[in-house]
């Protein structure tokens, strides 16, 4: 308005020094339930070289976890035997904080088909796909493509608008639901305190049956 002569310069200035009204609260996010987060672990195609890709990184960011960057900076020898289990042992995560991450069965299963049908042996263990079922290089470089994987199958099976975060969320939540320790949660996600962890899950509303629900209040 200023620029177009509607406004005077010094009363725009000091609009644009207000500070804005503080949020109060912890922001809710988005999370999946058990059967949503299912439906999209199989939508990918089983069937199709990338599909095996898609369904192996979906696992391990719903069943592990991991971040955008931890996901593309796997390596195949990076996950190993620890007492008598898979884990991605030493993985340095935000803030350079190292954490051992427990890998589900499932988890592995999905991986080891990936890596046998694309006959990768060793370095990284995601690597871009082209529409021709073909690798195009030795490593996904861009963490925007995780993004775009994890949207287009929210859109496929009608999740709407989904983060790779919200997939962490959903790690959380439902490891949370399972009876899961919080404290083992902090460590599972690599959390710096127990407090990033809580406002992760927040409280455990009940979004089915709800509180207000039951009041008994008579509308006509």
């Amino acid at each position: 308005m200023a620029d177009n002569g509607m406004l005077a310069p010094a009363t725009a200035a000091a609009i644009g020094k207000a500070k804005g009204v503080k949020q109060e609260g912890v922001r809710a996010g988005n999370w999946l339930l058990r059967e949503q987060a299912s439906d999209l672990l199989n939508a990918p195609s089983a069937k199709t070289l990338k599909g095996k890709r898609d369904r192996a990184m979906l696992a391990l960011m719903v069943g592990c976890g991991l971040r955008r960057a931890e996901l593309l900076a796997l390596e195949v020898g990076h996950i190993q035997q620890r007492e008598g289990r898979w884990v991605i042992p030493d993985l340095v995560g935000k803030g350079k904080r190292r954490r051992t991450v427990p890998v589900p069965a499932a988890v592995k299963a999905r991986v080891d088909e990936w890596l046998q049908a694309a006959g990768i042996t060793e370095k990284k263990i995601f690597r871009p796909v082209n529409k021709g079922g073909r690798i195009t290089g030795v490593a996904i470089s861009d963490e925007k493509a995780v993004w775009q994987l994890v949207l287009k199958y929210a859109r496929l099976t009608q999740l709407g608008k989904l983060s790779p975060h919200d997939l962490r969320r959903t790690c959380a939540k439902l490891c949370r639901k399972a009876g899961g320790d919080i404290e083992q949660i902090q460590i599972l996600l690599g959390h710096a305190s127990i407090q990033t962890t809580e406002r992760y899950l927040g409280t455990e509303q009940n979004l089915i049956v709800a509180v207000n629900d039951a009041m008994g209040l008579e509308m006509s």
